[in-house]
């Protein structure tokens, strides 16, 4: 394969998807003096509203696609349902990480928990269903306790997902969910999640943040506590099951890996992201060099940034609900030295919809945790 230089400031760079993610990469990387055009159907996008050129159409639109292949040097994806094909098509002109082959492995669950299987990488005990006549033997497969039905594709923070408890409760739920394919995943007892988020370069070089501790509520993230609390040992198995991953896929690009610490100590693989990933949103405030910069340096061929924590963190996630009662108090974080405040741009706030974060910066993570929570609650106060 031919050597590609890297690509430098004054280039553009192209942002496939429009939220808030692609908004925090576009600001970087005009901070860091690169163009950036960004392809999204929403009028009203984050990253649209902020990017050089507001490409608004499908993201299969092919005029598009060709405007970024012609025009831009190198192109990411801030989420992983861009169909994977766009991604293979842009490929034939322009630099394009994370791969096609990557991102589609993170667009199935059937898919993704198989290829760890494969690798040696250890989930919770799973089975597949595509039809109702698999669900019986599913059941018995995982010794008929408690199970959560996941679709195979689409569903996130919480969403396409059903506890079950019984055969009859997964047959419901399989109906429930229109019959798509759907991963059966044992329910194991649950002491701790985390998340390692890495870069890895084209050379392959890796770079792991610590270890996050996250806290979801309903289903979504809630607040992230750095560095997690944990027995430094586990957090290190962690760090070295996701660089095996990242090894495994050939990843270029920034990837999130959720872990299960179970309360026997097992280090579970619950599931990937490959771009960066909301519970490395401390990475902004609290080290040397941000999530959204490591992706910008591994599109663009650039070495990797330190990965060094500058202090205890805690991100706590601002949902739609907080504006239930009229504006949050933003004054609370803002005249706080110690609090850092990012809001996403969305006009339209609802119940569930991640509307911004703040991160807390404290020598001591307890202390961090414990201002942090006083400052979310003051917001609704």
């Amino acid at each position: 394969m031919t050597h590609q230089p890297p690509v430098l400031p004054g280039c553009r760079m192209g942002i496939v998807g429009g939220g808030q993610l692609g908004r925090m990469l576009s600001l970087v990387a005009s901070e860091m003096g690169y163009d950036v055009a960004v392809l999204d159907p929403d009028p009203e996008s984050p990253a649209g509203r902020v990017a050089d050129e507001h490409l608004c159409a499908p993201y299969d639109d092919e005029s598009a696609l060709t405007w970024l292949k012609t025009h831009c040097q190198a192109v990411t994806t801030e989420f992983e349902n861009v169909p994977a094909d766009v991604l293979e098509h842009l490929s034939s002109q322009c630099i394009v990480s994370p791969s096609a082959a990557a991102v589609s492995i993170a667009q199935d669950r059937i898919q993704e928990k198989t290829f760890l299987q494969r690798h040696g990488l250890q989930t919770a005990p799973f089975s597949t269903i595509s039809q109702p006549s698999q669900i019986a033997a599913a059941w018995r497969t995982l010794g008929g306790g408690d199970a959560i039905l996941k679709t195979a594709r689409m569903g996130y923070d919480g969403k396409g997902q059903s506890l079950c408890g019984s055969q009859d409760e997964v047959d419901q739920a399989f109906r429930a969910m229109g019959e798509v394919p759907c991963v059966l995943e044992e329910r194991v007892e649950i002491a701790t999640e985390i998340s390692i988020v890495l870069a890895r370069s084209k050379g392959g070089q890796v770079a792991c943040y610590p270890a996050a501790e996250n806290v979801h509520t309903r289903g979504i993230l809630d607040y992230t506590i750095v560095p997690a609390r944990l027995n430094p040992g586990v957090a290190d198995k962690a760090q070295v099951l996701a660089t095996k991953l990242a090894d495994a896929m050939d990843y270029v690009g920034v990837l999130a890996v959720e872990f299960f610490i179970t309360k026997t100590g097992d280090v579970l693989i619950n599931e990937i992201a490959p771009r960066p990933h909301n519970s490395g949103h401390f990475t902004q405030d609290a080290a040397d060099t941000c999530q959204f910069e490591q992706q910008l340096r591994t599109l663009c061929q650039l070495p990797l940034g330190s990965t060094q924590l500058r202090s205890a963190a805690v991100m706590v996630n601002l949902m739609g609900d907080l504006w239930c009662g009229g504006e949050p108090n933003w004054l609370a974080i803002l005249r706080n030295e110690q609090a850092k405040l990012h809001l996403y741009g969305k006009k339209l706030p609802r119940t569930g919809r991640k509307m911004g974060h703040f991160t807390y910066l404290a020598e001591d993570v307890e202390i961090a945790l414990d201002k942090a929570l006083a400052l979310k609650q003051a917001l609704s106060d």
